[in-house]
């Protein structure tokens, strides 16, 4: 006569424990990604000592082969003020954020502020531009 054990060996293995952590670990690495790269277009920027906080509305950038981007996206420099004007359509005192490469000329950066001064003289607005430095070593 064969004599059975009451309590059985299970050779199943429950992975919902598993699938539970490794979303939370997928979540958690989705939202610090975000949080490491702010700015999306990687430029050396011109350092400064002072320090100006505004409310930026839109921010355009200037990288080292001379290329516009209107907030990420590029923007060839005839279309520029009808871009920023898209952008900031609509307010009466918005803040256009320059983010400049050091090695770039200063006429590519007076050209942005030309063309925010071309649509406050159209639109009878006062439209700032501040550019944007890193801090001084």
């Amino acid at each position: 006569m064969a004599i059975k054990t009451r309590n059985k060996l299970s050779k199943d293995f429950s992975t919902a424990s598993m699938s539970d952590l490794a979303f939370l670990v997928l979540i958690f690495f989705l939202l610090s990604s975000t949080l490491v790269a702010p700015n999306a277009v990687k430029l050396l920027l011109p350092s400064s000592s002072s320090r100006t906080m505004a409310k930026q509305s839109v921010t355009i950038y200037i990288d080292e082969q001379f290329q516009y981007y209107v907030e990420e996206f590029p923007v060839p420099e005839s279309s520029l003020e009808n871009e920023i004007g898209s952008k900031i359509a609509g307010q009466i005192d918005a803040s256009v954020v320059l983010r400049s490469d050091k090695t770039v000329p200063v006429q590519y950066i007076v050209n942005v502020i030309d063309a925010v001064n071309d649509i406050n003289v159209k639109t009878g607005t006062n439209h700032k531009v501040i550019l944007a430095t890193s801090p001084k070593e």
